[in-house]
């Protein structure tokens, strides 16, 4: 077998700081530790070996791709500054987020090789059910890992303060599916199915409800074609359902809720939404208001009060903090980084579907799990974390990473950094 270079020998450890990266989410400091450091590594190895064989770590393609995608998540932050209503801020979030780069090149040389995306996805899996084991214990205990539950709404892992726990879990929801469906079949897949619908409809967030709805929707259409995929839903959903209906009152509040949409008027779709509809209309006229380039981005809770009526209920009422961003990905982009922040989210959204259109089919079996996730992570007709905040920005730059790595790696498992 042919020796490693010196560069390939150096980054085979990369799927492990992917994996420390994504298991240490919900201890926000240390995560944003092995960002930072991930991405200080990436470029000194890179920068040491670049002579020796650095470039060779992913195809061209590969490197294009993240690149690319990277810079149209990136240059609507830069171009939103000069004129933002916290023009620090704007810049100074800007600057900071030069550090993805390399990072997501880091994440893209993890999952180039047969052996990386074997360490990377299945440690992906073996994290999302150790969350869903802790969220399954509190879920009949009380306690997790995380702490006591809230109020009104399994948090497992993340803490009572840190409800993500549902988001995270429908996002990454493809990597175990997939897993379990390779390792198990059928069986395997519906197992899994329910474990996480189960404690993502307890974990309370609507938005991630829809999320795994798209995410089991597709992934059994894929298995098991389309008439199949919609028996099982139908039955694991309505036995999940009662589950939850059965062991959670504020379950059943949030149901009641969302039924509210049914009742006609733009009061029932605004409680159903849990008063979003406000936000969203602010959102857009903010967005008319600075079309270019937007309010800069994070300026959205500084710009709110400016744009939002007289009498918005979070004007008056803001503890819940929902003025702080709008709660859409469309929105958001629009009215924090404008048109032109809009155009280039739409051109990296293009490539990335070129790109699988394109590639070999042996291709988007690699890349199926994180093709799926950062589709349904951005799926637009839904609601949304802030996609410019730290841990929502990073979690999706790293979904993009995972696939345009797995994707246009053009690399198997005979490669020289697989030495089996």
């Amino acid at each position: 077998m042919t020796a490693s270079s010196p560069t390939e020998a150096s980054l085979r450890w990369a799927p492990w700081w992917v994996l420390a990266f994504i298991a240490l989410w919900p201890l926000t400091g240390l995560a944003e530790l092995v960002l930072s450091l991930g991405s200080l590594t990436a470029l000194a190895v890179l920068a040491v070996y670049r002579f020796r064989g650095g470039m060779s770590l992913l195809s061209r393609a590969s490197w294009a791709l993240t690149t690319v995608l990277f810079a149209s998540y990136w240059l609507p932050e830069l171009l939103s500054s000069p004129d933002a209503v916290n023009g620090g801020r704007a810049l100074r979030e800007s600057l900071l987020d030069l550090r993805y780069l390399p990072f997501l090149w880091l994440v893209a040389i993890a999952v180039a090789t047969e052996r990386g995306r074997r360490l990377t996805f299945g440690g992906i899996s073996v994290i999302v059910v150790l969350w869903l084991v802790d969220g399954g214990v509190q879920a009949l205990t009380g306690w997790s890992l995380g702490g006591y539950a809230s109020a009104d709404r399994l948090s497992g892992v993340f803490g009572a303060d840190n409800l993500k726990l549902g988001l995270v879990l429908a996002s990454l929801a493809p990597f175990p599916l997939v897993a379990a469906a390779r390792r198990f079949g059928v069986v395997g897949w519906l197992v899994m199915a329910a474990a996480l619908g189960l404690i993502v409809l307890l974990a309370g967030a609507r938005a991630a409800w829809l999320t795994l709805a798209l995410v089991l929707a597709i992934s059994g259409w894929q298995l098991f074609g389309a008439k199949r995929a919609l028996v099982l839903m139908a039955a694991g959903g309505l036995a999940v359902f009662a589950l939850s209906m059965a062991f959670s009152d504020k379950f059943q509040d949030r149901v009641e809720r969302t039924g509210a949409a049914l009742d006609g008027g733009s009061e029932g779709v605004n409680f159903a939404l849990s008063g979003r509809l406000s936000i969203w209309r602010t959102a857009f006229d903010m967005a008319v208001a600075n079309p270019v380039n937007g309010v800069g981005v994070r300026g959205f809770r500084d710009a709110y009060a400016t744009y939002a009526a007289k009498d918005d209920p979070w004007l008056v009422d803001a503890e819940h903090g929902a003025g702080y961003h709008a709660h859409q990905i469309v929105l958001e982009v629009l009215s924090e980084t404008g048109l032109v922040g809009l155009l280039l989210w739409l051109g990296g959204a293009a490539l990335a579907w070129r790109a699988w259109r394109f590639a070999a089919p042996e291709a988007r079996e690699r890349a199926r799990a994180p093709a799926l996730a950062l589709l349904v992570t951005v799926f637009p007709f839904n609601t949304h974390l802030a996609f410019y905040s730290t841990f929502w920005g990073g979690l999706t730059l790293l979904l993009a990473a995972l696939y345009a790595g797995s994707l246009l790696s053009g690399r198997g498992p005979d490669t020289p950094d697989d030495p089996g």
